[in-house]
């Protein structure tokens, strides 16, 4: 799961896909193509939306894509357009190229539609990336579980 700075909307997406999925059989991360947060925890307000929920993502700690992720994940979801391009410019070869996915295309298939970035908004933009999140996430363990 990857976003800008890894504290708001992928560190969300982690904790949703974690809490569907029974984690000795999948290895799910979150990071930014920024360095800006590294080593944070994520925002409170995104701690917070996802503890409504019964999600505690509170341990987790921001970090960056680097190049070895390819080598590591099956699937690379981004949130945005921009975190697309940033992490398709770093592809070496079509192998890693078709990796990566806007995590929205799993409920709207090849509209490459963003996950908004709730940073600087108010409680509300993080219920509704939750929300989406929550959607994107359910589809994912369904296709996961029919390729298994």
């Amino acid at each position: 799961m990857v976003c800008l700075g890894n504290i708001c909307r992928s560190p969300l997406a982690e904790g949703i896909l974690k809490s569907k999925l029974n984690s000795s059989q999948y290895i799910i991360e979150s990071c930014g193509t920024s360095s800006y947060h590294i080593g944070n925890k994520p925002d409170t307000r995104s701690i917070d939306i996802a503890k409504k929920y019964g999600i505690d993502i509170s341990s987790q700690r921001a970090t960056q894509f680097k190049l070895s992720d390819f080598k590591v994940y099956d699937y690379i979801y981004v949130m945005d357009d921009s975190n697309y391009q940033n992490i398709i410019k770093l592809t070496n070869n079509t192998d890693d190229k078709i990796k990566v996915n806007h995590i929205l295309n799993e409920l709207y298939p090849d509209k490459n539609l963003d996950v908004p970035d709730p940073y600087y908004g108010s409680e509300q933009g993080f219920e509704d990336v939750f929300q989406m999140l929550d959607r994107a996430c359910k589809n994912i363990v369904l296709k996961l579980k029919k390729n298994n």
